[in-house]
This record gives C-alpha cells, sequence and structure tokens, in this order.
C-alpha cells in the first residue's frame, strides 16, 4: 500500500524547486511544468521504492531530465528529418464547414461525440461502435440520433451566424 500522507509532504516540500530547476534548464516554463508533473506522477506510482532512497528528489529530478533530453531528440529528429525529406506540402486551411463541424462536436456530449466518429467518420458499424465502447447497440443507436440532431441543430445556427456575417 502507498503512503500517500508521505508522498503529499514530498511532493509539497520539493516541487516548486524542481519546478524552478526544469525552467533554468529548458526556458520554458509550460514545458518544466509538464515535466515536472509527469516527473512526480512516476515517482508516486513507485513510491514505495522511491521513498526508500536516499534522495527521493533527485530521482524526480533525474526523471524530469531524461524525459526533456527524450523530447529535446524527437524535435531534434523531426528537424532532421524534415531537412532531409524537405518540408511538408503546404496543406490547405480547412474549410468553414470542417471548422463548424468540429466546433459543433465539441459541443455535444462525448458520448454522441465518440459513436458519430466512430460510425460517420471512421466507418464502423452500429455494432463495431457499440463493441469498441462497451455499450449495448440500441445505446449507441440512442447516442447517434441524440447526436445528429444536437449537430444539425448546432450547424444551423453556425450556418444563420456565418450568413447574417455576409448579408
Amino acid at each position: 500500500m502507498r503512503d500517500a500522507a508521505g508522498f503529499d509532504e514530498f511532493y509539497a516540500a520539493g516541487n516548486r524547486r524542481v519546478l524552478h530547476q526544469m525552467y533554468a534548464m529548458t526556458g520554458n516554463l509550460a514545458d518544466a511544468q509538464e515535466l515536472t508533473q509527469e516527473a512526480y506522477a512516476r515517482a508516486w506510482q513507485r513510491w514505495s521504492s522511491v521513498s526508500a532512497y536516499d534522495d527521493p528528489e533527485a530521482w524526480v529530478r533525474t526523471v524530469a531530465w531524461r524525459l526533456a533530453a527524450s523530447r529535446w531528440r524527437k524535435t531534434k529528429n523531426g528537424v532532421t528529418a524534415m531537412f532531409r525529406h524537405g518540408a511538408p506540402e503546404h496543406t490547405p486551411e480547412p474549410s468553414i464547414d470542417n471548422v463548424a463541424l468540429v466546433d459543433a462536436l465539441r459541443r455535444i456530449p462525448e458520448s454522441q461525440r465518440r459513436a458519430i466518429v466512430l460510425h460517420h467518420l471512421v466507418g464502423l458499424s452500429v455494432a463495431e461502435v457499440a463493441h469498441e465502447v462497451h455499450a449495448p447497440e440500441g445505446t449507441v443507436k440512442a447516442r447517434l440520433s441524440r447526436g445528429r440532431a444536437a449537430l444539425a441543430e448546432l450547424l444551423a445556427d453556425s450556418t444563420l451566424t456565418e450568413v447574417s456575417r455576409h448579408a
């Protein structure tokens, strides 16, 4: 069993220090925050071992630094590949219809959104969607029906808004 109180105390005592160290190493506060949180999350997963170390904070710093180094390697490899193969072809901006659809999808409940994406965009059958989301087929059909109705209303509203802007 993990010692939650001990971990909380450890985290409270050192997280700002590790964050400042990672900020100094990366030069980017958002990256430093993300790396620090990920390192502490990994410490929590292994708290029974990490808590027994002479300096658990050193372990967290090492993990955070390795995470940063891994990101830098991936970025460097991506840049190298881009120079080797050239920049990707220009991708056209999404159409107004695509932007409206994505915006409308974000506004409906996650269960309806997932059913609609899997069925209409991925092309899965109702049975396949039901299997993937671990729900009865009737539930999937209801989610599809409600989701389509909500999308129709949202897309009608966005079309009216767009038409009124151009009028």
